[in-house]
This record gives C-alpha cells, sequence and structure tokens, in this order.
C-alpha cells in the first residue's frame, strides 16, 4: 500500500503498552498506526493530525471514554469513532451510541474483529468500488454483445435499465470503469437511433406497438379509472429514469412500487409535442385535425401547452367516459404548498392530474445560470441536485399524505434530457425553431448522416407549418449549432442538458405505479 493511500488509526487505551500485538499486526496489513495512553494526549493529537478511524477506550482515567468521544466530535465531527469497552451494561451502549459513536467492541478484542472494523467504517467505499467495478467488468462484453443484435423496443428498455443501474453503481467507484461505461452508453444511443431510424413510422401506427406517449392514457391511467380505482397521476416535466431511481427509497417508505417500467416519447421529445400527446391520446397532427383551437404552431402566438385541461376533457370523451379529473400545473413551492395543504379536494374526483416543472427548470437554469451549473456539474450531481428538490419539495409532502389514502399514484414524464457534448452545423432561415435538439423549417442545411430525417413530416405525425417544411432531429448527445457566431454558441451550449432528439435518455421515460403501504 503506499504512503500516501494508507489508512491512519489512532489508538486511544491506558494501556496501550499491552497492545503491541495488534499495533503490530495491523501495521504489517500496512495501516498507519498513532497511540496515545489518555484522552487528553488524544485530543491534541487529533487536532494537529487527521485520522481515519479511532478506537478508542471507554474507561479510562482521568478523561473517560464518553468525554473524550464527547470532545473528538466537536473537532472531528465526521471521523469514525470505535468504543471499546469492559462493560456490556446497557447504559454505557446508550451513552456511546447517543455521542455518534460508529461501533462499539467488547474486550478482549481480537486483531481480526479489529481489521473488520476498519474495512467496514474505512475501506468500505474502496471495496465496493472495486466490487461494482469487476461487475461491471464482467457484464461489459455481454452488453456489447446484446447491443449488437437488431433489438425491439422492449429490448432496448431492458439494455437502458441495465446502463442506468450500472452508471449509479459506479458514480461513486474510484476507477476507469465510469469512462468506460460513458463510452459503451454512446455506442448504444448510436444503435438506437438506428433502431429509431428504421422503426419509429411503424412503432406510431402499429396497435401492438411499443407503449408510446399518445397511449399511456388510455393502457395505463384508464384500466385503473375503470376499476373503480382513484387516481393521482403525477407527471414531472423532464424527469428522466436516473433520477426516479435516485429518489426510489425514499418513495418505496411510503408506497408499494407495483409497477416500474418505461414508455417511449414521441419525437419531437418537447413539451409541446410530447405532453400534449400525454395528455389526448393523440399524436400532433391528430391534434391540430380534431382540435384546432388547442394547438398553436411555432411561427403563432400563444403558448403551447395552455390547454392540457381541455386536451384531457376531450380524451374522456373520445373514450366515452364521464370520469371527473381536475388538473394543476405546480410551477413554485407556493402553488405546490397549497395544493398539499388542500389536498384533500383531490379525493374528491376520479383523476388528479398534477403536472410539476421543477426538473425542467432545473435544466434551463443550469444552462442559463452559472451557480446553478457548478452544483450541477455532472450526471452525478445533477441526480443529487434533483433528490435535494423531491425530499424537500411539497411533492413528496404531498406523497406522505397521499400515503394514508385508498388511491392509486402513477409517477412519469413527458420525456428526458441528454447532456449535450458534440456541435453539428445546421443552416435554416429566420423562421426555424430555436431548439437545440430538433429543427423544422425550409431549406435546411445539414449532412444527412448526422441527424434523424422526417422530410415528411406526415409521415411522424407531426404538423407542416409550411409546405417545404421538413423536421430533423440530433441523435445521441449531439446538438445543433449554427455557423454564425459558431465558437461562442458550442462553448455556452455544451456540456448542457437539452431535449428534443433521440436518444435513450430523452425518449425512455420512467413510468411508475403505486400503491399505498398503509
Amino acid at each position: 500500500m503506499e504512503e500516501t493511500k494508507k489508512i491512519r488509526i489512532l489508538w486511544v487505551d491506558d494501556e496501550i503498552e499491552h497492545l503491541k500485538a495488534h499495533i503490530l499486526f495491523l501495521e504489517e496489513k500496512g495501516f498507519y498506526v498513532e497511540t496515545a495512553s489518555n484522552g487528553n494526549d488524544a485530543l491534541e493529537v487529533i487536532a494537529k493530525q487527521r485520522f481515519d478511524i479511532v478506537f478508542l477506550d471507554e474507561n479510562m482515567p482521568g478523561l473517560s471514554g464518553l468525554e473524550t468521544l464527547s470532545r473528538m466530535k466537536e473537532l472531528r465531527p465526521s471521523m469514525p469513532v470505535i468504543m471499546i469497552t469492559k462493560s456490556e451494561e446497557e447504559d454505557i451502549m446508550d451513552q456511546a451510541i447517543g455521542s455518534k459513536i460508529s461501533d462499539y467492541l467488547i474486550k478482549p478484542v481480537n486483531p481480526n474483529q479489529i481489521l473488520s472494523s476498519v474495512k467496514r467504517h474505512v475501506d468500505r467505499e474502496r471495496l465496493v468500488s472495486e466490487k461494482a467495478t469487476s461487475a461491471y467488468q464482467a457484464a461489459f462484453s455481454n452488453l456489447g454483445f446484446r447491443m449488437s443484435d437488431q433489438l425491439t423496443m422492449e429490448e432496448w428498455q431492458e439494455i437502458y435499465k441495465k446502463l442506468v443501474f450500472w452508471e449509479l453503481e459506479l458514480q461513486n467507484a474510484d476507477s476507469a470503469m465510469d469512462e468506460v461505461l460513458k463510452m459503451q452508453k454512446g455506442e448504444a444511443n448510436q444503435l438506437f437511433a438506428r433502431t429509431v431510424n428504421g422503426e419509429y413510422e411503424r412503432w406510431l401506427v402499429d396497435d401492438e406497438g411499443p407503449l408510446m406517449s399518445h397511449r399511456v392514457f388510455k393502457h395505463t391511467v384508464l384500466p385503473r379509472l375503470d376499476k373503480g380505482e382513484k387516481v393521482i397521476w403525477v407527471v414531472i416535466d423532464n424527469f428522466r429514469l436516473d433520477q426516479w431511481e435516485t429518489i426510489r427509497h425514499d418513495i418505496r417508505s411510503l408506497f408499494d412500487v407495483v409497477s416500474d417500467s418505461t414508455y417511449c416519447s414521441i419525437l419531437p421529445t418537447a413539451t409541446q409535442f410530447a405532453r400534449n400527446a400525454l395528455f389526448s391520446g393523440l399524436l400532433p397532427t391528430q391534434i391540430k385535425e380534431f382540435y384546432p383551437d388547442y394547438w398553436v404552431d411555432d411561427d403563432e402566438e400563444g403558448g403551447r401547452n395552455n390547454f392540457e385541461e381541455e386536451l384531457i376533457g376531450t380524451f374522456f370523451k373520445r373514450m366515452r367516459r364521464d370520469f371527473s379529473f381536475t388538473y394543476h400545473k405546480v410551477s413554485d413551492n407556493e402553488t405546490g404548498r397549497k395544493l398539499t395543504e388542500n389536498y384533500g379536494k383531490l379525493l374528491n374526483h376520479d383523476l388528479s392530474v398534477l403536472v410539476y416543472n421543477f426538473v425542467d427548470m432545473l435544466s434551463h437554469a443550469r444552462t442559463e445560470i452559472k451557480m446553478i451549473r457548478e452544483l450541477a456539474s455532472d450526471e452525478s450531481a445533477y441526480r443529487s441536485l434533483t433528490r435535494s428538490w423531491f425530499v424537500h419539495s411539497p411533492l413528496f409532502e404531498l406523497l406522505k399524505k397521499l400515503s394514508s389514502e385508498k388511491v392509486k399514484v402513477i409517477v412519469t414524464s413527458d420525456h428526458g434530457s441528454i447532456r449535450v457534448q458534440h456541435p453539428v452545423k445546421v443552416v435554416g432561415d429566420r423562421n426555424t425553431n430555436t431548439n437545440l435538439r430538433f429543427k423544422h423549417g425550409k431549406n435546411l442545411a445539414y449532412k444527412a448522416k448526422d441527424v434523424i430525417e422526417a422530410r415528411s413530416p406526415g409521415d411522424f405525425f407531426l404538423p407542416r407549418p409550411n409546405v417545404s417544411t421538413s423536421y430533423i432531429f440530433a441523435k445521441g448527445d449531439d446538438f445543433f449549432a449554427y455557423p454564425n457566431n459558431y465558437n461562442y454558441y458550442v462553448n455556452y451550449y455544451k456540456d448542457t442538458f437539452q431535449h428534443g432528439g433521440v436518444s435513450l435518455e430523452e425518449m425512455l421515460v420512467p413510468l411508475i405505479e403505486l400503491s399505498p403501504l398503509r
């Protein structure tokens, strides 16, 4: 073990000379061991030096073990301390645990007990990291082999879940394997884009095809209502599978996860298209044809998602159902708190649809605000910031209240997002839309190999504001950049979270069904 990586141990005992064999054993294992024979000396040592773990005798003359422990925690709050005691009295244990010891051992202790404590409390992260790294190395080839096949949507959903699992397993691993995983995810997205390019049009029209945005209401929400169950449908805008996995533990303390799956967002993976399809049960051209007052093109004035409540109503009329429903869009904490305080009103309806915009706002804020960009510097930090929002949010408080009610809760999103890295040049006129992951307009100029094309938007069920309008979609972690001010544009948007294009992260959306535990 290199000197710089040696684990540093402080052993405090008034009979330290009797422990030379134990100390020699630890030093032979590669640990650095400092000793002290009383509490005061120990406090002086830890005030000047950093230690990874302390073994502290409970029964010492002068400053007792418990008193020493209390003062140690003032100096080094996060330092693990193992109390060693001759007594098994419950009061001593309670006092020690109340003083935030990491563990306690009963004398006489043997060297292997000490070694085990070190590994549990100090070396655990390294051991977990090594195990995760080794396990991913074993899974790497199998994943690569699977991805080389012609995969169905169901198989891609399985692959994506495995990639997210390994991403979370390796996020704290001190190894190069997380970089290998990033490369494998990049390869997966290239192959997934090839599948989308070949199969997407068929998926849209095949009634036996994969679950997509316009089918979620009919195949997931409606059957619950038909059974007479009250449903709370929570749509977290721009919410990804890895973010769901980050908050899963918090939710499982309140709900049983009845169903844990994903569905496929339509293209473009943008709110105007994907969420309107989610609530209406229709594809964009169908919404525009059947309900023109509820569809707003990019070149028209007005909000493009101002009619979600009305679209939910049209779905029930087409399905010939007379269920009562309520719709709420939450874009700030005050609105969320009021909704939580009056949550009983939700139970007066068969269906309550709740849209939470925080994650989408976070992704935009990360692009525009330097401080947020630094807080969410990478994928792991972005997930952490999402969880921090969730556990302190009115949504979590609402879920706590709903966990004691007889309801079904469905949590999903309209689309995800991807952290973009590689600019792709595109040229369009001044009426071309501004989204970085998809473009539509007249006379778009680009390299066909870089994009997925919809030269006939009707095949993708996309509106065509102009007879010569076409759509293009970015693949993987690419983003579109104009030649004008190219370097500034690229530097500003590189490494930001965007949506609208074709990637596993954007298109495979979590779809979670929860049932209260209580």
